[in-house]
């Protein structure tokens, strides 16, 4: 089992700092309702609820370039909003947490993705969805790609964040690689299921079990399906690694040539995954652009990932945290 010194983790929470990350992808904003329910609707047989409290957070892709923010990195989130009403609070937040605004393209015939939550006496009602699938223009995925060979030289790493939202298009994916790969950049992978095979030749390909599972046709359920799965995806990407995440039971490292490694989960106790992947890839990446080797990025974010799985709600992860409960866990 990996263990990293207290002098080592000194060195790698110090690097974390001012690592600048770009963040392209499905940038979406999450809507709260919380309230309480008292009375049935005359109008329809549904609970009437009375909102006492509504807030909103960041969502998809924009949850990872806060995560990357709160790790003591630079954040350049990439992609699209509307020119809508969300897309105002949308840019409102990533004000108040100083995030820079460059990569947000807007597009007006397109709504901002949004997905609110109703919740009432602790319970989650109904989730109301406002987004588009299509793919972008090539006209903004012109302009992406034209933003980001712009500040390739600056940055220490970029994260591809796909939700199958309509952003990451296989042309655009295959020119940001492309981008990446000619100028020595460490460049990881969210992945959703359709474009799955389109992110060749990455750094770090980061699949959860399900998304595996529909990739490749198969089932997980053994030791040997999670290797079968791991070096099936080494071969057909040309990934340097892939990290396999299993949900409790945490994750699965393949590296071409080498023998597999595996990393149980950090979580003490589940109290919700919202999140969790996002947190995932923002420390695996932070670490790795701040010099960890693989097994010391990925010991990482298994733990920053079972770290949020015990709070409730979307929640990211803080640098000193993380490092403080390693530190104290070891």
């Amino acid at each position: 089992m990996i263990k990293i010194s207290r002098q080592r983790l000194d060195t790698l929470k110090h690097n974390f700092s001012g690592k600048r990350i770009a963040v392209i992808g499905d940038l979406m904003l999450d809507c709260y309702f919380w309230g309480d329910v008292k009375r049935i609707s005359p109008e329809a047989p549904v609970p009437v609820i009375e909102v006492a409290n509504e807030f909103f957070r960041f969502g998809g892709a924009a949850n990872v370039a806060l995560n990357i923010l709160k790790l003591g990195g630079v954040a350049y989130p990439v992609g699209v909003i509307g020119y809508d009403n969300d897309g105002s609070i949308f840019r409102s937040l990533i004000n108040e947490n100083k995030i820079c605004t460059d990569g947000l393209m807007i597009d007006d015939k397109r709504p901002t993705t949004t997905k609110t939550r109703v919740i009432a006496r602790q319970q989650h009602v109904v989730r109301i969805d406002k987004e588009s699938k299509d793919d972008i223009p090539e006209h903004t995925q012109n302009k992406i790609l034209d933003y980001i060979k712009e500040n390739i030289e600056k940055l220490d790493g970029l994260i591809l964040q796909d939700y199958n939202k309509g952003v990451l298009t296989p042309l655009l994916i295959k020119n940001i690689i492309e981008l990446a790969v000619n100028n020595n950049k460490l460049i990881t992978v969210d992945p959703k299921f359709s474009n799955f095979f389109n992110y060749q030749n990455v750094t770090v390909f980061k699949p959860n079990r399900k998304e595996t599972e529909d990739a490749l046709g198969i089932r997980i359920r053994t030791n040997e399906d999670i290797s079968l799965a791991g070096n099936k995806l080494i071969e057909k990407l040309n990934a340097k690694f892939v990290l396999l995440t299993l949900g409790e039971e945490g994750i699965a490292i393949f590296q071409k040539g080498k023998p597999e490694k595996r990393m149980p989960t950090k979580a003490r106790k589940v109290s919700d995954v919202s999140g969790a992947g996002d947190t995932v890839i923002s420390t695996l990446t932070m670490a790795l652009a701040a010099g960890a080797d693989i097994l010391e990025a990925s010991y990482l974010a298994n733990y920053a990932g079972g770290i949020v799985c015990e709070e409730v709600g979307i929640i990211p992860i803080e640098r000193d945290k993380l490092f403080n409960t390693v530190s104290d866990q070891q």
